[in-house]
């Protein structure tokens, strides 16, 4: 058994971890490639570079990732202390300078005498797991020799390159005036079927569980939506992204583009439906299909999109029964390869199959700086606990968080059965909901769930 745990990337997840098992007493081996070879993101020689907006998003606590900070921040979180050192005026948001943040990070991170930084590029893990701990904290942007390497440890035929992800919404927020649950075919009415029996046959379908909520469009609707749909701005790519991204995943935007009636002959076709308003067919129909075990969010079927995030909320709003939507994850366009975690990992972000490696990062499929900083710590402490215990010859025992907190909410999606699994980031539908009586103001129910959070 070595002396020491290794850690494999000097990003956010991997640069909190290193420092969580060093302030533990327990040396460390950092490898990072930079400076001797960059991603095609990347471009300084510093740890925990921050690559896109230099946003860590809200402060409020009863925003998700705002309350997930504050988690954070009592665990004492060295990246989140350094984010509130180097921020800068943002509202009720946390930015920072993202060059003195990732120069202070290194700083902090070199002055530790328990870590050892090495400037390589890790190709095989086997050799280190052999002999000791190692946290695999790559990245979206893991290299090619390494990714191929994860992929024959994990016995998967590839890893994911997340291209496209539509946007979920919260299920609390869709009107249920204009929407309504029921699958293809399944909720249209029958040729022998009288309105009221039709009308009867739906209700009882209703205490069924479907996969699928319904939003109508009338012709009106469905072009209006169309044309802002077709202005709408989009975000830059990075130019190595513009080369890979559309290949397995058509941008709904770009698709419109392809003319008016594109959409209704593809993801708003609406054969299959009766608007139970009518009982006609509607002119296009948008699906959102169930994307948790508690049925609280759902994304919208074949809305893959590169629209910017303020024109996802105001275009998407026009929809039918999303006029007052509440957005939990805008959709998303870029290269991310993340391994399936939902087979591979457990709760503390340990491979089932090797419990001497871990994963985190966004390779383990939590998506944002701050969920990133949050898998880094869990591995670390549960990396830190199987080290000592290895080292005492103790039974193993894991370190998991409650599921009402945020880090715990993330660690059990990322590690619970999906098989439309997806990255996610923090929001209050991966919570538990509140016990007793429903809270219908929204502001007032996350206030709850953050007292509740923060006591556990």
């Amino acid at each position: 058994m070595k002396d020491y745990i290794t850690v494999i990337g000097g990003g956010l997840a991997g640069s909190e971890a290193a420092y969580q098992i060093a302030k533990r007493g327990i040396k460390v081996k950092l490898y990072e490639m930079k400076p001797k070879k960059y991603s095609p993101a990347h471009s300084n020689q510093n740890l925990a570079e921050i690559v896109c907006s230099n946003s860590f998003k809200s402060n409020l606590l009863t925003n998700a990732c705002g309350l997930l900070k504050e988690e954070l921040r009592r665990l004492d979180s060295l990246l989140i202390k350094i984010a509130d050192e180097t921020s800068v005026p943002a509202g009720q948001a946390l930015a920072v300078d993202r060059e003195i943040f990732s120069q202070k990070v290194t700083e902090q991170i070199k002055k530790e005498p328990l870590i050892e930084i090495i400037n390589e590029e890790i190709k095989n893990i086997e050799e280190i797991a052999k002999e000791g701990i190692v946290i695999i904290a790559t990245g979206p942007l893991t290299s090619d020799d390494l990714a191929k390497n994860i992929q024959e440890l994990t016995g998967q035929d590839k890893l994911y390159f997340y291209d496209a992800a539509a946007p979920i919404v919260a299920k609390e927020s869709i009107n249920f005036d204009i929407a309504f649950y029921g699958d293809r075919y399944s909720q249209e009415k029958k040729k022998d079927e009288t309105i009221e029996e039709w009308k009867q046959r739906l209700e009882k379908q209703e205490g069924k569980e479907q996969s699928y909520i319904n939003l109508p469009l009338n012709k009106e609707e469905y072009e209006n939506f169309y044309n802002e749909l077709i202005k709408a701005e989009v975000v830059t790519l990075h130019e190595f992204e513009k080369r890979e991204i559309f290949e397995g995943c058509m941008p709904i935007e770009i698709m419109a583009k392809r003319g008016i009636d594109t959409l209704r002959f593809g993801p708003l076709k609406p054969v299959g439906f009766d608007d139970p308003r009518t009982a006609k067919r509607p002119y296009a129909v948008v699906q959102l299909r169930q994307d948790d075990k508690q049925a609280s969010i759902y994304n919208l079927v074949g809305f893959q999109t590169n629209l910017k995030f303020g024109e996802q909320k105001r275009v998407f709003s026009m929809l039918p029964g999303l006029e007052n939507a509440e957005f939990v994850k805008y959709g998303v366009m870029h290269r991310n390869t993340y391994i399936n975690s939902t087979e591979l990992l457990d709760e503390t972000y340990n491979l089932k199959q090797n419990n001497n490696i871990y994963f985190a990062g966004q390779i383990t499929g939590v998506e944002g700086y701050v969920e990133s900083i949050s898998s880094g710590m869990v591995s670390a402490i549960n990396a830190v606990n199987d080290f000592t215990k290895k080292q005492e010859k103790h039974d193993d025992h894991k370190i998991t968080f409650s599921e009402y907190t945020v880090i715990g909410a993330l660690a059990k999606y990322i590690s619970t059965p999906n098989t439309k699994f997806q990255p996610m980031n923090a929001n209050f539908g991966i919570l538990p909901e509140l016990e007793g009586k429903k809270i219908k103001d929204k502001k007032e129910r996350y206030r709850k769930l953050a007292e509740r959070s923060l006591a556990q």
